[in-house]
Protein backbone atom coordinates (compact mmCIF):
# COMPACT_ATOMS: atom_id res chain seq x y z
CA UNK A 1 0.00 0.00 0.00
CA UNK A 2 1.34 3.32 -0.93
CA UNK A 3 0.63 5.62 1.75
CA UNK A 4 0.63 10.00 1.62
CA UNK A 5 3.47 9.42 4.36
CA UNK A 6 5.51 7.50 1.71
CA UNK A 7 4.63 9.52 -1.61
CA UNK A 8 5.96 12.31 0.87
CA UNK A 9 9.11 10.90 1.77
CA UNK A 10 9.91 9.54 -2.03
CA UNK A 11 9.45 13.63 -2.65
CA UNK A 12 12.05 14.65 -0.45
CA UNK A 13 14.71 11.59 -1.07
CA UNK A 14 18.03 13.20 -1.00
CA UNK A 15 17.42 16.36 1.06
CA UNK A 16 18.05 14.95 4.60
CA UNK A 17 20.84 12.41 4.02
CA UNK A 18 24.14 13.43 2.10
CA UNK A 19 23.11 13.99 -1.21
CA UNK A 20 25.46 11.98 -4.23
CA UNK A 21 28.08 14.12 -5.72
CA UNK A 22 28.56 11.24 -8.14
CA UNK A 23 27.45 11.77 -11.84
CA UNK A 24 26.45 8.17 -12.92
CA UNK A 25 25.55 7.22 -16.52
CA UNK A 26 22.99 4.51 -16.81
CA UNK A 27 23.25 1.86 -19.55
CA UNK A 28 20.68 -1.02 -20.66
CA UNK A 29 22.45 -4.44 -19.93
CA UNK A 30 21.14 -7.23 -21.44
CA UNK A 31 22.05 -10.64 -19.27
CA UNK A 32 21.54 -14.43 -20.72
CA UNK A 33 21.80 -17.49 -18.67
CA UNK A 34 24.92 -20.16 -19.35
CA UNK A 35 26.25 -22.68 -16.88
CA UNK A 36 29.69 -22.69 -16.05
CA UNK A 37 31.62 -26.00 -16.29
CA UNK A 38 32.66 -26.96 -12.78
CA UNK A 39 35.99 -28.99 -11.87
CA UNK A 40 35.76 -32.01 -9.54
CA UNK A 41 38.22 -34.48 -8.45
CA UNK A 42 39.90 -36.05 -4.98
CA UNK A 43 43.85 -35.79 -5.44
CA UNK A 44 46.57 -37.56 -2.94
CA UNK A 45 49.46 -35.84 -2.28
CA UNK A 46 52.36 -38.01 -3.52
CA UNK A 47 55.39 -37.99 -1.53
CA UNK A 48 57.70 -36.15 -4.24
CA UNK A 49 55.41 -33.16 -3.56
CA UNK A 50 55.33 -33.48 0.26
CA UNK A 51 56.27 -29.89 2.04
CA UNK A 52 55.51 -27.57 -1.06
CA UNK A 53 52.46 -25.09 -0.53
CA UNK A 54 49.09 -26.77 -1.57
CA UNK A 55 48.48 -24.13 -4.44
CA UNK A 56 51.64 -24.91 -5.57
CA UNK A 57 51.22 -29.22 -4.73
CA UNK A 58 47.53 -29.03 -6.58
CA UNK A 59 49.30 -26.72 -10.02
CA UNK A 60 51.67 -29.60 -10.41
CA UNK A 61 48.98 -32.33 -10.46
CA UNK A 62 46.76 -30.19 -12.17
CA UNK A 63 48.23 -29.19 -15.69
CA UNK A 64 45.24 -26.94 -16.77
CA UNK A 65 44.80 -25.25 -13.30
CA UNK A 66 46.44 -21.75 -12.93
CA UNK A 67 48.00 -21.37 -9.63
CA UNK A 68 45.42 -17.58 -9.77
CA UNK A 69 42.42 -20.20 -10.24
CA UNK A 70 43.88 -22.79 -7.45
CA UNK A 71 43.63 -19.84 -4.80
CA UNK A 72 40.55 -18.63 -5.77
CA UNK A 73 39.32 -22.67 -5.26
CA UNK A 74 40.82 -22.59 -1.72
CA UNK A 75 39.36 -18.83 -0.66
CA UNK A 76 36.04 -19.94 -1.85
CA UNK A 77 36.07 -22.81 0.33
CA UNK A 78 36.32 -24.79 -2.86
CA UNK A 79 39.46 -27.04 -2.48
CA UNK A 80 39.85 -28.98 0.75
CA UNK A 81 42.69 -30.55 2.40
CA UNK A 82 41.61 -33.67 4.47
CA UNK A 83 38.12 -31.98 4.53
CA UNK A 84 39.42 -28.90 5.68
CA UNK A 85 39.70 -25.48 4.72
CA UNK A 86 43.16 -24.46 4.55
CA UNK A 87 45.56 -21.51 3.24
CA UNK A 88 47.10 -21.26 0.02
CA UNK A 89 50.37 -21.31 2.18
CA UNK A 90 49.88 -24.97 3.63
CA UNK A 91 52.25 -26.69 3.13
CA UNK A 92 50.98 -30.38 2.20
CA UNK A 93 52.25 -33.45 3.32
CA UNK A 94 52.41 -37.10 2.09
CA UNK A 95 49.21 -38.62 1.75
CA UNK A 96 47.38 -35.57 2.23
CA UNK A 97 43.40 -35.72 0.40
CA UNK A 98 42.63 -33.14 -1.77
CA UNK A 99 39.11 -32.68 -2.22
CA UNK A 100 38.17 -29.95 -5.39
CA UNK A 101 34.67 -28.91 -6.12
CA UNK A 102 35.36 -25.68 -7.86
CA UNK A 103 34.15 -23.72 -10.93
CA UNK A 104 35.98 -23.23 -14.20
CA UNK A 105 36.33 -19.59 -15.79
CA UNK A 106 33.64 -18.82 -18.49
CA UNK A 107 35.67 -17.60 -21.30
CA UNK A 108 35.07 -13.86 -22.14
CA UNK A 109 34.53 -12.68 -25.50
CA UNK A 110 36.65 -9.77 -25.34
CA UNK A 111 35.58 -7.84 -28.69
CA UNK A 112 31.48 -7.80 -27.54
CA UNK A 113 32.53 -5.34 -24.74
CA UNK A 114 29.10 -4.06 -22.93
CA UNK A 115 28.35 -1.03 -21.10
CA UNK A 116 26.97 -1.59 -17.57
CA UNK A 117 25.79 0.76 -14.93
CA UNK A 118 28.75 2.11 -12.49
CA UNK A 119 30.07 5.63 -12.05
CA UNK A 120 34.07 6.48 -12.32
CA UNK A 121 35.11 8.07 -9.53
CA UNK A 122 38.65 8.65 -9.75
CA UNK A 123 40.82 7.40 -12.64
CA UNK A 124 44.12 7.62 -13.78
CA UNK A 125 46.96 5.16 -15.98
CA UNK A 126 47.17 2.92 -12.71
CA UNK A 127 44.12 2.64 -10.95
CA UNK A 128 39.95 3.33 -10.98
CA UNK A 129 37.50 3.50 -8.28
CA UNK A 130 34.58 2.97 -9.40
CA UNK A 131 30.73 3.35 -7.67
CA UNK A 132 28.72 0.01 -8.45
CA UNK A 133 24.86 -0.19 -8.12
CA UNK A 134 23.39 -3.04 -6.01
CA UNK A 135 21.96 -5.59 -8.63
CA UNK A 136 25.52 -5.62 -11.23
CA UNK A 137 27.69 -9.10 -10.47
CA UNK A 138 31.10 -8.40 -10.56
CA UNK A 139 32.66 -10.74 -12.84
CA UNK A 140 31.11 -13.91 -15.12
CA UNK A 141 30.43 -16.52 -13.11
CA UNK A 142 27.05 -19.11 -13.26
CA UNK A 143 24.24 -17.69 -14.87
CA UNK A 144 26.13 -14.83 -15.74
CA UNK A 145 27.96 -14.62 -18.68
CA UNK A 146 28.11 -11.52 -19.48
CA UNK A 147 26.42 -7.83 -18.41
CA UNK A 148 28.87 -7.97 -15.17
CA UNK A 149 31.11 -5.12 -14.04
CA UNK A 150 34.30 -7.03 -15.98
CA UNK A 151 32.33 -6.21 -19.15
CA UNK A 152 31.33 -2.97 -18.02
CA UNK A 153 35.35 -2.24 -17.46
CA UNK A 154 36.15 -3.43 -20.93
CA UNK A 155 33.51 -1.11 -22.67
CA UNK A 156 35.30 1.94 -20.67
CA UNK A 157 38.73 1.15 -21.33
CA UNK A 158 39.41 -2.07 -23.78
CA UNK A 159 43.16 -1.84 -22.78
CA UNK A 160 41.85 -3.58 -19.16
CA UNK A 161 41.72 -6.74 -20.98
CA UNK A 162 45.28 -7.56 -20.79
CA UNK A 163 44.77 -7.75 -16.63
CA UNK A 164 43.72 -10.44 -15.13
CA UNK A 165 39.91 -10.13 -14.27
CA UNK A 166 40.26 -6.61 -16.27
CA UNK A 167 41.71 -5.26 -12.81
CA UNK A 168 39.37 -6.42 -10.49
CA UNK A 169 41.26 -6.90 -7.20
CA UNK A 170 38.22 -7.55 -5.29
CA UNK A 171 34.87 -7.64 -5.31
CA UNK A 172 31.00 -6.45 -3.86
CA UNK A 173 28.10 -9.19 -3.50
CA UNK A 174 25.73 -8.79 -6.71
CA UNK A 175 23.25 -7.35 -4.16
CA UNK A 176 26.07 -5.07 -2.48
CA UNK A 177 26.12 -1.58 -3.23
CA UNK A 178 29.34 0.99 -3.52
CA UNK A 179 33.22 1.58 -4.15
CA UNK A 180 35.59 -0.57 -5.69
CA UNK A 181 39.05 0.30 -6.27
CA UNK A 182 40.53 -1.57 -9.70
CA UNK A 183 43.85 -2.06 -10.93
CA UNK A 184 44.86 -0.43 -14.53
CA UNK A 185 48.17 -1.62 -14.56
CA UNK A 186 50.02 -4.64 -14.23
CA UNK A 187 52.19 -2.80 -11.60
CA UNK A 188 49.35 -1.47 -9.67
CA UNK A 189 47.56 -4.94 -9.74
CA UNK A 190 50.36 -6.54 -8.18
CA UNK A 191 50.66 -3.44 -5.66
CA UNK A 192 46.93 -3.35 -4.86
CA UNK A 193 46.37 -7.34 -4.13
CA UNK A 194 49.54 -6.96 -1.83
CA UNK A 195 48.14 -3.98 0.04
CA UNK A 196 44.62 -5.90 0.18
CA UNK A 197 46.26 -9.18 1.76
CA UNK A 198 48.05 -6.91 4.11
CA UNK A 199 45.26 -4.99 5.30
CA UNK A 200 46.56 -1.33 3.74
CA UNK A 201 43.09 -1.02 2.08
CA UNK A 202 40.09 0.41 4.33
CA UNK A 203 36.66 -0.33 3.52
CA UNK A 204 34.21 1.22 5.70
CA UNK A 205 30.49 -0.14 5.01
CA UNK A 206 27.27 1.03 6.16
CA UNK A 207 24.23 -1.41 7.04
CA UNK A 208 21.02 -1.50 8.32
CA UNK A 209 20.77 -4.45 10.27
CA UNK A 210 17.46 -6.07 12.70
CA UNK A 211 17.25 -5.28 16.13
CA UNK A 212 19.35 -2.44 18.50
CA UNK A 213 22.97 -3.21 18.37
CA UNK A 214 23.81 -1.55 21.45
CA UNK A 215 27.53 -1.31 21.54
CA UNK A 216 30.62 -1.92 19.18
CA UNK A 217 31.07 -5.42 18.39
CA UNK A 218 34.57 -6.53 17.36
CA UNK A 219 33.53 -10.22 15.60
CA UNK A 220 36.38 -12.80 15.14
CA UNK A 221 34.99 -16.01 14.00
CA UNK A 222 36.13 -17.86 11.21
CA UNK A 223 34.06 -18.22 7.56
CA UNK A 224 33.87 -20.89 5.24
CA UNK A 225 31.48 -22.96 3.00
CA UNK A 226 28.49 -23.87 4.11
CA UNK A 227 28.73 -27.43 4.07
CA UNK A 228 24.74 -27.79 3.59
CA UNK A 229 24.43 -25.45 0.80
CA UNK A 230 27.30 -24.10 -1.38
CA UNK A 231 25.61 -20.99 -2.07
CA UNK A 232 25.99 -19.89 1.40
CA UNK A 233 29.14 -19.22 4.18
CA UNK A 234 28.78 -20.34 7.90
CA UNK A 235 30.79 -19.90 10.65
CA UNK A 236 33.05 -22.78 10.77
CA UNK A 237 36.10 -23.66 13.33
CA UNK A 238 38.18 -25.05 10.18
CA UNK A 239 37.13 -21.87 8.25
CA UNK A 240 39.50 -18.78 7.51
CA UNK A 241 40.17 -15.81 9.50
CA UNK A 242 37.38 -13.55 9.26
CA UNK A 243 37.41 -9.80 11.59
CA UNK A 244 34.42 -7.64 11.40
CA UNK A 245 34.24 -4.23 13.50
CA UNK A 246 30.76 -4.08 13.99
CA UNK A 247 29.70 0.07 14.97
CA UNK A 248 25.94 1.60 15.88
CA UNK A 249 25.74 4.86 14.00
CA UNK A 250 21.63 5.37 14.62
CA UNK A 251 19.35 3.23 16.52
CA UNK A 252 15.30 3.16 15.72
CA UNK A 253 12.75 1.04 17.63
CA UNK A 254 13.72 -2.49 16.13
CA UNK A 255 16.66 -1.79 13.76
CA UNK A 256 20.33 -0.04 13.35
CA UNK A 257 21.76 1.76 11.10
CA UNK A 258 25.74 0.38 11.74
CA UNK A 259 28.81 0.90 10.31
CA UNK A 260 30.97 -2.17 9.30
CA UNK A 261 35.03 -2.13 8.93
CA UNK A 262 36.61 -5.12 7.12
CA UNK A 263 39.97 -6.64 8.41
CA UNK A 264 39.63 -9.46 6.19
CA UNK A 265 38.13 -9.55 2.91
CA UNK A 266 35.85 -13.44 3.02
CA UNK A 267 32.92 -14.13 0.74
CA UNK A 268 29.90 -12.72 2.41
CA UNK A 269 32.14 -11.94 5.32
CA UNK A 270 29.81 -8.89 6.98
CA UNK A 271 26.50 -10.62 6.64
CA UNK A 272 27.61 -13.88 7.95
CA UNK A 273 29.17 -12.07 10.98
CA UNK A 274 25.87 -9.92 11.83
CA UNK A 275 23.63 -12.69 11.55
CA UNK A 276 25.77 -14.65 13.74
CA UNK A 277 25.55 -12.03 16.59
CA UNK A 278 21.62 -12.07 16.22
CA UNK A 279 21.67 -8.93 13.80
CA UNK A 280 21.06 -10.17 9.76
CA UNK A 281 21.03 -7.38 7.56
CA UNK A 282 17.80 -6.02 6.45
CA UNK A 283 16.69 -7.48 3.47
CA UNK A 284 19.46 -10.52 3.86
CA UNK A 285 17.04 -13.42 3.85
CA UNK A 286 19.92 -15.92 2.73
CA UNK A 287 21.45 -15.06 6.08
CA UNK A 288 18.61 -14.74 8.64
CA UNK A 289 16.63 -11.34 7.51
CA UNK A 290 13.13 -12.29 8.72
CA UNK A 291 11.42 -8.50 7.50
CA UNK A 292 11.66 -8.01 11.79
CA UNK A 293 8.98 -4.85 12.52
CA UNK A 294 8.31 -2.89 15.99
CA UNK A 295 5.13 -2.97 17.26
CA UNK A 296 2.74 -1.09 15.75
CA UNK A 297 4.73 -0.09 12.82
CA UNK A 298 3.98 2.87 10.58
CA UNK A 299 2.72 1.80 7.20
CA UNK A 300 5.24 3.22 5.44
CA UNK A 301 7.37 1.25 7.23
CA UNK A 302 5.85 -2.32 6.87
CA UNK A 303 5.24 -1.46 3.21
CA UNK A 304 9.29 -0.60 2.62
CA UNK A 305 10.71 -3.56 5.00
CA UNK A 306 8.46 -6.14 2.78
CA UNK A 307 9.98 -4.46 -0.31
CA UNK A 308 13.12 -4.29 0.21
CA UNK A 309 14.69 -7.35 -1.78
CA UNK A 310 18.34 -6.98 -1.28
CA UNK A 311 20.74 -6.75 1.88
CA UNK A 312 20.77 -3.23 3.23
CA UNK A 313 24.75 -2.88 2.96
CA UNK A 314 26.68 0.02 0.88
CA UNK A 315 30.49 0.12 0.64
CA UNK A 316 30.73 3.71 1.58
CA UNK A 317 34.44 4.34 2.01
CA UNK A 318 37.31 3.26 0.81
CA UNK A 319 41.06 4.43 1.73
CA UNK A 320 44.48 2.98 -0.16
CA UNK A 321 48.04 4.46 -1.01
CA UNK A 322 48.03 4.41 -4.93
CA UNK A 323 50.78 1.94 -5.98
CA UNK A 324 52.57 4.66 -7.92
CA UNK A 325 52.48 8.03 -6.41
CA UNK A 326 52.65 6.91 -2.18
CA UNK A 327 50.12 9.19 -1.97
CA UNK A 328 47.34 8.91 0.43
CA UNK A 329 43.74 8.35 -1.06
CA UNK A 330 40.36 8.35 0.59
CA UNK A 331 37.35 8.37 -1.42
CA UNK A 332 33.05 7.99 -0.18
CA UNK A 333 29.87 7.23 -1.80
CA UNK A 334 26.69 8.35 -0.37
CA UNK A 335 23.71 6.39 0.52
CA UNK A 336 21.81 4.71 -2.72
CA UNK A 337 18.62 5.73 -2.96
CA UNK A 338 16.57 2.42 -1.62
CA UNK A 339 18.62 2.73 1.38
CA UNK A 340 18.03 6.10 1.78
CA UNK A 341 14.16 5.62 1.20
CA UNK A 342 14.34 2.89 4.39
CA UNK A 343 16.68 5.04 6.37
CA UNK A 344 13.44 7.70 6.00
CA UNK A 345 10.83 5.40 7.00
CA UNK A 346 12.86 4.60 10.17
CA UNK A 347 12.76 7.86 11.02
CA UNK A 348 9.12 8.66 10.32
CA UNK A 349 8.13 5.38 12.05
CA UNK A 350 10.42 6.96 15.34
CA UNK A 351 8.66 10.21 15.18
CA UNK A 352 4.81 8.84 15.25
CA UNK A 353 5.34 7.45 18.74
Amino acid sequence: MVTAASTAIRNNLGNRILNPNIKQTHFICPFRQVNNERFQRTLDIPERLAGERVDKAVAALVEDASRSLIQEWISNGSLLVNATNVKASYRVQYGDRIEVDGELPQPLDWESQQDVVFAVVFEDDHVLVIDKPAGVVAHPGVGNADGTLVNGLLAHRSALASLPRAGLVHRLDKNTSGLMVVAASEVARGALVDALSERRVTRRYLGICEGILDAHRRIDMSIGRDPRNRTRQAIRVDGRDAITDLSPKTHYRAHTLLEARLHTGRTHQIRVHANAIGHPLVGDVQYGARGRLPKAPSDTLVEVIANFDRQALHAAQLEFVHPRTGKSLSFSSSLPQDMKYLLFALEEDLAIL
